[in-house]
């Protein structure tokens, strides 16, 4: 590696930050247009087939995360403070740019790093660094371009997974009533009136009294991310923690009261009994239709007024009382309840498929840069 760069005053240039490296914002860089501009400063005059790495990040993760340039900039492109400027001479830029994502080279990083609250990489220490690597700059060039196919690939899913989640952000808006409004902007054909204004806890049973198995399977705060249940595990009565309460039956609702800007709420619609949910989630039987009641806690409006009611601040909390309070909007009509449900589970059925091949994706790309790199 060689620290050949250029330091000179340029005013009216593009900026490359290390915040944005680790946002990802600046990663493989194919056009001025990705980077700010600024307008004065002393940094490191950066050139096509560059590469900018952060030299700090808040962990050891992130310590020397690249981002590199690919097109010959039209304006003048420079690295702030706390990056490494390198130019590659007998190496493909591609290929060094995957090259320091692999764990081989990420364990030697956390090695070499420095710091505790900030951690941090330096460049006599980056150069440490020792691989094999293909002679042959071809193959190089080859494996650098395989694995940029893959992660354009990876970005077009993550574009389509995110254009998903933002279609049901605003069908939410559209198909619930807004404050102070008794009809949605948007409704099924066929459906006329106006919908009810009703406290939660009259159309739900709230935190029905159970009597625990002497083994389930738990569900803690941690296992619900979004509307999915990414994992549980095997406890029994004896040694269950305290808050292993409330035990699930197939159609009920669990509603985070723990940080409920996170949305992570689940409908429990497994063929089992033997589930038992944390404390931390109010759990609600429905009178109305379950997958509608899904929707509506998700709901823009409704988590604003969970959050007005909520005390504490690092862990903002609701009581279940106080949830109980809350007036929701919702159709007199079971059949609209039923429509507006099966819209949205269709539409999270497809949001789920999209994550999980993005998923598969990455697991793809982390398997080919520990089999292709040595």
């Amino acid at each position: 590696m060689s620290r050949d760069v250029e330091t000179k005053e340029i005013t009216g240039y593009r900026y490359i930050h290390y915040g944005d490296i680790h946002k990802q914002v600046a990663d493989i860089i194919s056009s001025d247009e990705q980077l700010p501009r600024i307008r004065s400063g002393e940094y490191n005059s950066i050139k096509q087939r560059d590469l900018v790495l952060a030299d700090a990040s808040e962990d050891y993760t992130g310590i020397a995360e690249p981002c590199v340039i690919l097109h010959e900039p039209k304006e003048k492109i420079v690295a702030g403070l706390h990056t490494i400027a390198i130019r590659p001479i007998k190496i493909d830029s591609l290929y060094l740019y995957y090259l320091l994502h692999t764990e081989d080279f990420k364990k030697f990083a956390s090695y070499v790093g420095t710091g505790l609250k900030v951690f941090g990489i330096t460049f006599p220490n980056l150069i440490k660094y020792e691989t094999c690597m293909p002679e042959e700059k071809n193959e190089q060039t080859r494996i650098g371009n395989f694995f940029r196919t893959l992660d354009d690939t990876i970005t077009f899913h993550k574009r389509k997974l995110n254009g998903l989640k933002e279609l049901k952000k605003g069908y939410l808006q559209q198909m619930f009533p807004q404050v102070g409004e008794r009809v949605p902007q948007m409704r099924f054909a066929g459906f006329t009136g106006d919908w009810e204004v009703r406290k939660l806890g009259e159309v739900v049973e709230l935190n029905p009294p159970t009597s625990l198995p002497d083994s389930f399977e738990y569900v803690d705060l941690e296992s619900v991310i979004g509307i999915s249940l990414i994992y549980h595990r095997a406890e029994s009565k004896d040694t269950a923690p305290s808050r292993a309460q409330r035990l699930a039956q197939r159609g009920d609702v669990f509603f985070q009261t723990v940080r409920p800007y996170q949305k992570n709420n689940y409908l429990f619609d497994l063929p089992f009994d033997n589930f038992v949910f944390s404390t931390g989630y109010a759990q609600l039987r429905p009178k109305i239709d379950s997958y509608f009641l899904l929707c509506k806690i998700q709901e823009k409006n409704f988590v604003d007024k969970v959050l007005d009611r909520c005390t504490g601040t690092s862990y903002p909390a609701i009581n279940s009382t106080d949830l109980s309070e809350i007036e929701i909007e919702i159709s007199s009509d079971k059949n609209e309840q039923v429509a507006i449900g099966n819209f949205f589970r269709s539409l999270d059925t497809q949001i789920a498929t999209q994550q999980t091949k993005l998923e598969k994706l990455k697991q793809l790309k982390a398997a080919y840069l520990q089999k292709m790199f040595v």
